[in-house]
């Protein structure tokens, strides 16, 4: 397990998936989704041990440790929910779960229903490290957190939400039926851990109809101050000095895509553009021509790997940066951690 490790969702996913975990199966599940790499074709069994699995849970006492089986029984019971058009896909989170004797191991697996939203995802995804969840004390705050990280790149850099679905997104409706509960234990509760915890923070407008508080308009913010923000760079140097060139390059992404990015998203423009800055610069230039982009950075890779044309016909003349020689496979798996 490691708190580095990437967790990858489709936006649909996220934002129109109905489920109730708890605060320690929410963990499970996304800690079990950091160890599905990218290039998986399908789903394989994941390996924790028992120790780390006790940690994530909280629990202390490690003569608890039949606990952990009643914990994965309750899990696997748990489902989701999905639309798509006329179908309502209900499915189990995990297809199964097997401890091993003796070997200090448990071995978990999710459901094969879940790879369209998991797996090969190309475009109209959300993308986090674990580290941003895994101290955060609220179920909610864990559930608001992928639903603003899901809009952090909208041009309008904020997001609109009627109170009612927003209680339904996060399964709240029943638990705090009145706004001002709602608002207190959910909302400034969230607001609070993100920004101490996370990669974004937030603020937030109330508005009202009819003298009711209908909708909450979230403007979202790059908590750049934060750790887990920075942690790429700190990463890269640590790796090798050498590898100060390549920061540089993060940095010059970061300040060509005029909207707030991250570094490892940033590292994956650079990786999808084999390191030619020229390109980047090229492709972002051609968005100003698109229609709305709810997701700059999926946009920008996808029109790196597709050659976007300018719908103008016009050629756009950059400044020439050299492009440098990067064993990009050999540093995605050090920065991130895969094997």
């Amino acid at each position: 397990m490691n708190k580095n490790y990437l967790i990858t969702k489709s936006n649909y996913f996220i934002m129109n998936g109905s489920y109730d975990l708890s605060l320690q199966e929410q963990k499970i599940i996304l800690t079990l989704a950091s160890m599905v790499q990218p290039n998986d074709e399908e789903f394989r069994p994941y390996k924790f041990k028992i120790a780390d699995f006790m940690e994530l849970v909280g629990i202390v006492d490690k003569s608890k440790y039949i606990e952990v089986p009643k914990i994965t029984k309750e899990l696997m019971k748990k489902v989701f929910e999905i639309e798509e058009g006329n179908i309502i896909i209900q499915t189990a989170w995990l297809s199964g779960v097997r401890y091993e004797k003796g070997s200090g191991m448990v071995t978990l697996k999710f459901n094969p229903d879940l790879k369209p939203y998991m797996l090969k995802l190309s475009n109209m995804f959300t993308q986090y490290k674990l580290t941003n969840i895994l101290n955060m004390k609220s179920k909610y705050s864990i559930r608001m957190y992928e639903i603003l990280k899901a809009n952090e790149f909208k041009k309008q850099r904020y997001i609109e939400i009627e109170v009612e679905e927003l209680r339904k997104l996060v399964k709240a409706d029943n638990v705090y039926p009145l706004y001002n509960d709602f608002k207190r234990f959910v909302i400034e509760r969230t607001q609070k851990e993100l920004k101490k915890l996370s990669d974004i923070k937030f603020e937030f407008e109330e508005i009202k109809t009819s003298r009711k508080i209908t909708s909450l308009r979230f403007y979202i913010t790059s908590s750049k101050n934060n750790k887990a923000s920075n942690e790429i760079a700190a990463s890269l140097e640590k790796i090798n000095p050498k590898l100060q060139q390549n920061i540089d390059d993060i940095n010059l992404v970061k300040e060509i895509i005029h909207e707030p990015i991250t570094d490892s998203e940033a590292l994956k423009i650079l990786i999808s553009a084999k390191g030619d800055i020229n390109i980047i610069k090229e492709k972002y230039s051609y968005s100003v021509e698109a229609a709305k982009i709810e997701n700059m950075v999926g946009w920008i890779i996808d029109a790196i790997k597709n050659d976007y044309k300018s719908f103008k016909g016009k050629v756009n003349k950059f400044n020439d940066y050299e492009q440098r020689e990067y064993d990009f496979e050999d540093l995605e798996k050090k920065l991130l951690g895969w094997k």
